[in-house]
């Protein structure tokens, strides 16, 4: 058996794979309903990384019970994780503050005044990226704005990491996890000293480097008993949630593209080269099979108000008296372009597609005589999509090739209008596939202890549910974008 963790910002999952048939044993989560993010001042987003521990261990007993597994039986474990968060702890690996997590955009400015000061052509050959909003931005904003916590930080860690060393009593990070906090430099091979020097932080503070696939650590006899697990499994892949939704995929090579629509949106390409875009709109980062003679490199868009809009109508508009399917299922019969009704999603924080903007969400052009809640839910689902497909363009202008996009049987994918709103207006095949975030970590774990001879042999049982295509009739998705796109223009230019 093998052990898959998917620590996100709404919940935890956990995952058991047979090791022999490749095939998934159970799913669950923790809690049933969202985990809480702390937000004490507008654009600020923290998690309690004790809440991320307490959920690995519910959901892992929970696993256990439901199974019928014996501990025994696990080889190894995997571990996908929200990204770009922040986590610092002291020497004696005790949590300083909450983390401040992915959609927290507090660190902008900090990450704008850095890029100017390194030089955007050096930001683009070195890091592919803009310091921005990222890791490395979010403890340089402690440094300036907590100087006491700052001094006490031993070191500083990705979600991951941390859930790793609550597992092992070991810090150590990765390459890819370095890369997405704009902390490795892919010129040089190297820690990014370029953003570490800027912002006069302590090189001591970064994680000792261990390869994705690798024994990263066992588990001690403290998580064992938390967890119900064995003492001495071993921790042998980490990876953030995006790259690993990649490889759950089977996204891996140079042309493959994965997407997915939770909390927030993402589309993520694999090229074979180091590319990024100019303007800093999509960022690129280490996919989580680069090496230096293969370059795989990760280029994603990332949409913070996605699927957080549709959970915000359900509690705001249907009043939690309908699921998620049921509204999706209303959407389907309100007629493209839901008669004029526009939305934006952009509520959840600065957008990186947009140039950082935190432009809101916004409900345009509606008429009280003529639209109703199912209008709402169709003009939710296009926005949404819409704001897919903008940012899909701009994938496409850098060289992606997007005729062909795989993902996952959950969330925003699973609502038709979504899913055919994208693929009508990119040309593209979205190939719907039986897996998730903690399935893949628990395959991948499966590679650095032998039970694979490769990263290939273990993602390539993947199952093919559906696919969408594109619909005939585009004239009318891209009339109601274009109607769309004049309003965001509208916003942006304020």
């Amino acid at each position: 058996m093998l052990l898959g963790y998917d620590i996100g910002s709404s919940s935890i999952k956990a995952a058991l794979v047979n090791a022999n048939t490749g095939a998934t044993v159970a799913v669950v989560h923790s809690p049933e309903t969202e985990m809480d993010i702390l937000a004490a001042q507008s654009g600020w987003a923290e998690q309690d990384p004790e809440m991320w521990w307490q959920h690995i261990c519910w959901a892992t007993k929970k696993l256990l019970a439901q199974t019928s597994v014996n501990p025994a039986d696990i080889k190894a474990i995997g571990i996908s994780y929200q990204m770009h968060g922040l986590v610092v702890v002291d020497k004696f690996k005790e949590v300083l503050r909450p983390s401040i997590i992915w959609c927290d955009s507090r660190a902008v400015e900090i990450g704008k005044a850095a890029f100017e000061r390194i030089g955007h052509e050096k930001c683009a050959t070195h890091h592919l990226n803009s310091p921005g909003n990222f890791t490395a931005s979010k403890l340089k904003w402690i440094q300036t704005h907590e100087p006491a916590i700052y001094n006490e930080i031993d070191k500083i860690m990705l979600p991951g990491d941390y859930i790793a060393m609550r597992l092992t009593g070991e810090i150590c990070t990765t390459i890819s996890g370095l890369s997405e906090g704009v902390l490795w430099d892919f010129k040089q091979e190297k820690i990014a000293e370029l953003v570490l020097n800027d912002y006069e932080i302590d090189h001591s503070l970064i994680p000792n480097i261990q390869p994705t696939f690798s024994i990263q650590g066992t588990l001690t006899k403290e998580a064992a008993e938390a967890t119900g697990l064995r003492k001495g499994i071993p921790v042998t892949y980490r990876a953030g949630d995006q790259p690993n939704n990649a490889l759950s995929l089977n996204v891996l090579q140079a042309g493959e593209v994965a997407a997915t629509g939770g909390t927030s949106g993402v589309v993520y390409g694999v090229v074979d080269k180091a590319v990024y875009d100019e303007q800093m709109r999509v960022n690129s980062f280490a996919h989580v099979n680069h090496t230096v003679d293969a370059p795989r490199i990760g280029v994603l868009l990332c949409i913070n108000g996605a699927g957080i809009l549709y959970s915000w109508m359900r509690q705001q508009v249907s009043l939690s008296d309908r699921t998620f399917s049921e509204m999706s299922q209303m959407a389907d019969e309100v007629a493209v372009g839901a008669e004029g009704l526009r939305i934006l999603p952009f509520g959840n924080g600065a957008e990186r597609m947009l140039g950082n903007r935190n432009i809101g969400a916004h409900i345009h052009n509606l008429q009280l005589n003529t639209h109703t809640r199912q209008h709402i839910y169709r003009a939710g689902l296009e926005g949404i999509g819409f704001s897919f497909v903008y940012g899909m363009r701009i994938l496409q202008e850098i060289g992606l090739n997007l005729s062909a996009i795989r993902v996952g049987n959950d969330n925003l994918f699973q609502s038709k209008t979504f899913a055919e709103t994208i693929a009508t207006l990119t040309d593209s095949q979205i190939q719907v596939i039986e897996t998730t975030g903690a399935v893949g970590a628990a395959k991948a774990a499966g590679v650095a202890v032998g039970v694979y001879h490769s990263l290939e042999e273990a993602m390539q049982n993947i199952h093919v549910l559906s696919t969408y295509f594109p619909k005939k009739e585009k004239e009318k998705y891209e009339v109601a974008y274009e109607d769309w796109y004049k309003v965001i223009q509208r916003f942006l230019s304020l």
